[in-house]
């Protein structure tokens, strides 16, 4: 008889798997959490306290991947459609944070919940041509436990009765909001003005000192930055409590090559994985687990396992959807102070709601309906990035010194509602490789024209607020941008490719088999003791960033698991 190695293997330590983690270890199961990038976030011996790795350095961060992945070491390639040939870019596509603590570590931690007709899509809006528009197999109502459990884990700072279109709640915020961005209060005033209903942004940044770590000094390094006070609790509290029951371990540098299978090919009986630490030469290991196996890298990765796996069935890696992402800018004749706080302090929802404009603008589009998304109101770009969006020579001192693109800026992002479509999709890339030769993830993307439309009404709405502001101008971008893809190339920031980080829908959970890649608890149909915990389950993109509701599942999946 072999002996297992521990009860379950979890495949990624980002938000999805540190709480799936976190609830089985909680459970009494052993639990080995392999992550294929180095250990940032927590010391791995007790009494496990953060690790003091992390400064607010934006090259180190931004420019040479301390959180990683390098996109020399692991590239990946992206495409429009398949006329494009193999690929039109290799490098940096969406890439998300491989480290201990995964995409939640670098997050600016803005966690809002879905509302109920984000689960039931279909039958609340009705199909659009040419789109795949589905409902989850769970309600609103099925999650929402799971909701406040993920929310007390944490630590969300909200307030709750302000947002006149969030679903209901069983219990409030475990904190209080923090305080408010000078400007935002400003943008928020024009926004109600318009009709618009700004409120504040649920965050997993603390207001207070809560379970242990700091509150936020407002240091103005949230996004694309690991937070040195440790004052995000997402994905350190359940990794640090998983830790402390003694059952928990996080192998850091553990690239998950295989899922092992029995001879019937419908168990997993464990993972091989390299390991990293050695270099140049990393050894293959292999872990037994004794009841299950879950994924949780992240859609793009899980969906790059799977297919090198061949589990899953012909639907893995399609559907994939991102935020269709349009940003309203404004130039500001002073500064805004967009350079201290959180990122983002404050939202609203109004763009996804029905109201007889935005029926007017889907009518003029030939379509049944437009849904936008969340809209942030936030600051711009580091010093770095600045910089490097400005000529050279003798005027680039005197284009920092006024700080157009910086300072004197500010943005209204929306993070549209992105249509899943059979042919978005990751694949394996036919000839590009990684640094240990294993196939490059491949992207293939483009927004379906619901996106476009929405993304035209939503950047004239957010103009008019800009302005009203007290914007000199105001002008608007998408992400990916459209057109001319040469010339986003060579001079745009973002790039060709979505700069969304929210990568959602290549493993969709339903009822069927024929028609999803996991069933309603998140069990792969073809195998039975793999879960997926992560958003790659994601039916629909909603219009919501999307931690909060993967950490939901992954509480609701390993709950099902253990019970």
């Amino acid at each position: 008889m072999t002996t297992a190695d521990c009860d379950a293997i979890v495949i990624g330590s980002g938000p999805g798997g540190a709480v799936a983690a976190d609830v089985l270890t909680a459970a009494g199961w052993s639990v080995i959490v392999l992550e294929k990038g180095r250990n940032h976030l927590v010391s791995l011996d007790p009494p496990y306290e953060p690790l003091r790795h992390l400064s607010n350095d934006e090259i180190a961060m931004v420019r040479r991947h301390l959180l990683g992945p390098d996109p020399r070491l692991e590239p990946r390639t992206y495409r429009r459609h398949a006329d494009d040939g193999d690929r039109l870019l290799t490098g940096e596509v969406n890439n998300l944070p491989s480290t201990v603590g995964g995409g939640g570590y670098h997050a600016d931690a803005k966690l809002p919940r879905f509302r109920e007709e984000d689960f039931a899509l279909r039958t609340t809006r009705g199909p659009i041509d040419g789109a795949d528009v589905r409902d989850w197999p769970l309600t609103y109502a099925d999650l929402e436990p799971h909701y406040a459990e993920v929310e007390r884990i944490i630590g969300v700072a909200g307030e709750t009765g302000t947002n006149p279109f969030a679903a209901w709640r069983s219990s409030g915020f475990p904190m209080p909001p923090g305080p408010d961005m000078p400007m935002a209060l400003v943008t928020t005033a024009a926004a109600a003005r318009h009709g618009l209903h700004p409120y504040r942004a649920p965050t997993g940044a603390n207001s207070v000192e809560y379970d242990g770590r700091p509150a936020c000094v407002d240091c103005g390094f949230c996004g694309r930055y690991g937070c040195p006070v440790a004052a995000k609790g997402d994905p350190i509290a359940s990794l640090q409590r998983m830790l402390r029951t003694g059952r928990g371990q996080v192998r850091p540098e553990a690239l998950v090559t295989e899922i092992v299978l029995d001879a019937a090919g419908r168990r997993a009986t464990g993972v091989r994985y390299l390991d990293l630490a050695h270099h140049p030469d990393p050894p293959v290991i292999e872990l037994r687990a004794g009841r299950a196996v879950i994924v949780a890298g992240g859609a793009f990765e899980t969906a790059r396992l799977l297919l090198r796996n061949g589990l899953g069935g012909d639907l893995v890696g399609r559907h994939l959807t991102y935020h269709f992402q349009t940003f309203t800018v404004g130039i500001f004749p002073d500064d805004t102070g967009g350079d201290r706080g959180r990122d983002v302090t404050h939202l609203h929802d109004d763009l996804m709601i029905d109201t007889p404009e935005l029926l007017g603008a889907a009518r003029e589009a030939g379509l049944p309906w437009l849904r936008g998304g969340v809209t942030e109101h936030g600051s711009a770009a580091g010093p770095v990035d600045e910089a490097l969006m400005y000529p050279g020579g003798p005027r680039h001192a005197a284009a920092m010194a006024d700080s157009s693109l910086r300072r004197r800026m500010w943005v209204l992002t929306v993070q549209g509602e992105d249509l899943a479509q059979p042919a978005n999709r990751v694949d394996l890339d036919p000839s590009v490789r990684d640094a240990w030769g294993l196939p490059a993830g491949r992207v293939t993307y483009r927004p379906h024209r619901h996106e476009l439309a929405a993304s035209a009404y939503a950047a004239a709405v957010h103009e008019a607020v800009l302005v009203d502001a007290g914007a000199q101008a105001a002008f608007s971008a998408t992400s990916p941008p459209q057109h001319d893809i040469d010339l986003h190339a060579s001079i745009n920031p973002i790039g060709i490719a979505p700069a969304s980080r929210h990568v959602m829908g290549t493993a969709r959970m339903g009822t069927d088999p024929a028609t999803s890649v996991v069933s309603p608890e998140q069990r792969l149909w073809d195998v039975d003791n793999v879960l997926i915990c992560d958003s790659s389950v994601f039916v629909t993109s909603a219009g919501y960033n999307p931690t909060l509701t993967l950490a939901a599942l992954s509480h609701r999946a390993a709950t099902l698991l253990t019970g």
